[in-house]
């Protein structure tokens, strides 16, 4: 992609006469919200509810705000997550529908209904097409692949696994299935522990490739196994374990790709807006939040997700980083995730995206 892509952005400065949402609906104006939705089109609303313990996720009454806009424009929003591959509180959609509603997500405060974009167990995607080094096609989270328009609402902060979590994060992770998150983060097949196995036959039904058999216990075929997390995310006992085994690189590569599968049939029908709002050092997943690395600096939106990330790494890395956060005495770093994150160069997914034509890193930032 050539040239530039523009970069709405607003500080958090109020006053009696404009307060913050006044200032998110002037963002909403100027980034083009209203131009793609159709009347009566479902639109989701791409949100992380936050791990039951972690605060650090985006006020409901900021998405509230955006919400209220589409049903404004005509639209009828609904605000979606697909589950989690690690076992926790949103790991299927009756514990995430009950840890939005207890962080605050309820219909009553955010005024549109929530729906896991994989469903109950994380089964329901749609396997999209694509052209990329890992993946020729993705496991999306079917809710959000047949919604007519998209918007990802994006908490910016730390990421243990890819420096910092942002716009592309947000989708390409967030709306992959169970077993596709789990091939965004596994380079190696899965194994079965046949201590653990009740050769229940369940893994074997839903494996898509038909590489597993069930004699004494279940058995995979190397040999026709594609590696596609099936299995893993399905076995009832633990008998087929999560692979976290993944180098950082690879890992981005692949959310972008996901990224891709996301955005795949809604060209011109996509927003993003990002919150750089309590930059705590690690993801939102978590059960905890440490301390804000950098002081609240603001809401930027784009139609540009690799713009905006890029928007977003150069407004915190502008920062003096607050004392007493992780960053410890480093705080005129010029690169706050890669003080923290030692390791792991978060630019791959930026590169990686513009490479692809998800966008570009070069922008104009506009303040709104």
């Amino acid at each position: 992609m050539s040239g530039s892509s523009e970069v709405y952005f607003t500080d958090l400065r109020t006053s009696s006469k404009e307060n913050l949402f006044n200032k998110l609906a002037k963002l909403c104006s100027r980034v083009g919200l209203k131009e793609i939705i159709q009347p009566k089109e479902l639109v989701a609303l791409k949100v992380h509810f936050g791990e039951r313990g972690n605060l650090a996720y985006i006020r409901p009454q900021f998405v509230r705000q955006i919400v209220d806009k589409v049903r404004e424009y005509g639209g009828k929003p609904f605000l979606t997550d697909a589950n989690t591959l690690y076992v926790g509180s949103r790991a299927n959609a009756v514990d995430h529908l009950e840890t939005a509603i207890q962080n605050g997500f309820d219909y009553a405060v955010v005024n549109a209904p929530l729906i896991i974009a994989d469903g109950l167990n994380g089964k329901d995607y749609v396997n999209v097409p694509i052209a990329g080094k890992h993946f020729k096609e993705v496991k999306i989270g079917s809710a959000a692949y047949h919604a007519g328009a998209i918007i990802s609402i994006t908490h910016f902060k730390g990421h243990e696994l890819t420096g910092f979590g942002g716009t592309l994060k947000n989708l390409g992770m967030g709306l992959g299935c169970r077993s596709g998150k789990q091939m965004m983060h596994s380079d190696v097949l899965p194994r079965i522990t046949a201590e653990k196995c009740l050769a229940c036959g369940l893994c074997a039904r839903w494996c898509p490739a038909t590489a597993i058999n069930i004699e004494e216990h279940a058995a995979i075929d190397e040999n026709v196994c594609w590696g596609c997390g099936e299995c893993t995310v399905t076995c009832p006992h633990g008998a087929i374990k999560i692979s976290w085994k993944t180098q950082p690189n690879n890992v981005q590569e692949k959310i972008v790709e996901y990224t891709m599968g996301v955005l795949k049939n809604k060209e011109h029908k996509a927003v993003h807006f990002t919150f750089i709002m309590n930059v705590s050092p690690e993801c939102d997943c978590c059960t905890y939040n440490d301390a804000p690395v950098v002081r609240d600096i603001g809401i930027a939106a784009s139609r540009d997700p690799v713009a905006l990330d890029q928007a977003c790494i150069d407004l915190v890395n502008s920062e003096v980083a607050l004392s007493g956060s992780r960053l410890g005495d480093n705080i005129h770093t010029g690169d706050k995730f890669g003080s923290l994150h030692k390791g792991i160069d978060w630019s791959v997914q930026l590169a990686y995206g513009e490479e692809m034509g998800l966008g570009t890193r070069k922008y104009r930032l506009i303040k709104v």
